[in-house]
């Protein structure tokens, strides 16, 4: 088991190219991480990485030794997961990726940590585009289509986006009563982490962006500009699940509903493989079947 160990812990130093971002993936120190790729070639009498102060690179024989224990952990996942298939308690640790708005999902998660206390959940937030397997994750939820081929994806359910404001905002700025309206507005943009891209704005019919004036603000992540807007900074475009409790308390509405027809849909994604494990398999199961509507 040692020896399998130290294997993991090469194959996550050949993906990050890092003795850091490998410690911080399997909670250990960088040096720890260090000492353990220095016996391992010490064992093996062969260097694996070419190491300078800004990189960490495979040797040709690092890199033939690299699919070898790509094989061999993947065949010990999944001997462990028919292991576990066969006991009565699903257990172990299952590594999920969330969105930012994903918070919003914690009751349900919430629901199935109770129904399920040996599985421990590790949850990741980012609106960034993880890589599922380099990164090792489980299982991802995510918005938009799914695109690599090398997951499997189930479809969750859908939210509509709304365009908010505070009242003080519109009291003083006016109230946009047609989607061209938007341009003489200050506008709070999100920006896909993934691509650099603004998120565009539906106009009528059309799709398109607003050129005439500057957004007020473009950030990465939901909650500035829910912050922003509360505080009467702008008109934002998002999830209506985002923005649930304050449309409630009254501290933001919406505005050219009948011109808003924009949903989000949502999928739960996981590696394609022989094995689904058990743990894999009930959280599939189960956002599928509770996590929609919230």
């Amino acid at each position: 088991m040692e020896s399998l160990g130290s294997l993991d812990v090469f194959v996550r130093v050949s993906e990050s190219r890092s003795f850091t971002a490998a410690g911080q993936q399997l909670g250990i120190s960088a040096s720890a991480v260090s000492k353990t790729i220095a016996r391992l070639e010490e064992r093996l009498s062969v260097r694996l990485f070419h190491r300078s102060t800004r990189t960490v690179n495979l040797t040709p024989e690092g890199a033939l030794f690299l699919e070898r224990c790509r094989r061999i952990l993947s065949e010990v996942k999944d001997a462990e997961a028919e292991l576990l298939q066969t006991r009565g308690t699903p257990q172990g640790k299952l590594r999920i990726s969330l969105p930012s708005l994903g918070t919003l999902f914690m009751p349900k998660l919430g629901d199935f940590k109770r129904r399920y206390p040996e599985i421990e959940l590790d949850i990741d937030y980012s609106d960034r585009l993880v890589d599922v397997i380099e990164e090792g994750f489980d299982a991802v939820i995510r918005s938009g289509t799914p695109s690599d081929s090398r997951l499997v994806a189930r479809r969750l359910g859908t939210c509509r986006k709304v365009f908010v404001g505070a009242p003080g905002y519109f009291n003083k700025a006016g109230m946009p009563s047609k989607p061209e309206d938007l341009t003489s507005h200050a506008r709070l943009h999100y920006r896909f982490p993934s691509t650099g891209k603004l998120d565009v704005w539906p106009l009528g019919d059309k799709t398109e962006m607003l050129p005439e004036r500057p957004a007020s603000m473009v950030t990465n992540t939901l909650d500035p500009q829910v912050c922003f807007a509360e505080q009467g900074l702008g008109i934002a475009y998002l999830p209506e699940i985002a923005v649930r409790r304050q449309l409630e308390q009254g501290s933001l509405v919406t505005v050219l509903d009948e011109y808003d027809r924009e949903n989000m849909v949502f999928h739960v994604l996981w590696p394609s493989g022989r094995h689904l494990s058990a743990k894999i398999r009930l959280f599939v199961d189960f956002v599928t079947s509770h996590l929609f509507p919230l």
